[in-house]
């Protein structure tokens, strides 16, 4: 086995990220020590499902990091030098989980999640140029996420009794 310091530059880039794969293992593993385990229904404690992630992300990142060691990642296509990053998806997908954040707890869950899916999709859509922000798109858009949120939000209100940002006190929004 090599030493990441002996690494070409692709293999190496490859390591550091396997070695963020872990550290960001780690930090959740932290995190999770600090969540209750008492259990609750069907036997698993709220602190279950971050042990889980923590302990995945630990493992992919330690194979991460193995196979950038030895020999790096064999079927990984070639990169294209002339290719650059696309910042204004970039900003359209932040914009999104950005706004979701700030306005879950006034607009509730629905509304905010809706609208963090429709400016990562302008993001998502531009950077693979697909084109088109007409207002039909928009209206698509928007009805997709709503498709998507509200189910998600009853579904976590209603039947497993977990409280989530809503817009009125009903529950139903």
């Amino acid at each position: 086995m090599t030493s990441i310091g002996s690494l070409s530059k692709p293999h190496r880039a490859q390591a550091v990220v396997g070695i963020g794969v872990l550290l960001l293992g780690l930090a959740l593993a932290a995190g999770a020590v600090t969540i209750p385990s008492e259990a609750g229904y069907g036997g698993v404690g709220p602190n279950f499902l971050p042990w889980v992630v923590a302990i995945a992300l630990a493992v992919c990142g330690v194979f991460i990091v193995r196979e950038a060691l030895t020999g790096g990642f064999r079927s990984l296509a070639e990169s294209d030098a002339a290719a650059q990053p696309y910042w204004p998806g970039f900003a359209w997908v932040s914009a999104g989980l950005l706004a979701n954040a700030a306005l879950i707890t006034t607009i509730g869950f629905i509304l905010s999640c809706t609208l963090c899916f429709v400016l990562a999709v302008q993001g998502l859509r531009g950077a693979s140029s697909t084109g088109g922000r007409g207002p039909g798109l928009w209206l698509k858009d928007i009805l997709i996420g709503l498709a998507i949120s509200a189910p998600v939000y009853w579904a976590f209100t209603k039947f497993l009794a977990i409280n989530l940002p809503g817009l009125t006190a009903t529950g139903w929004l």
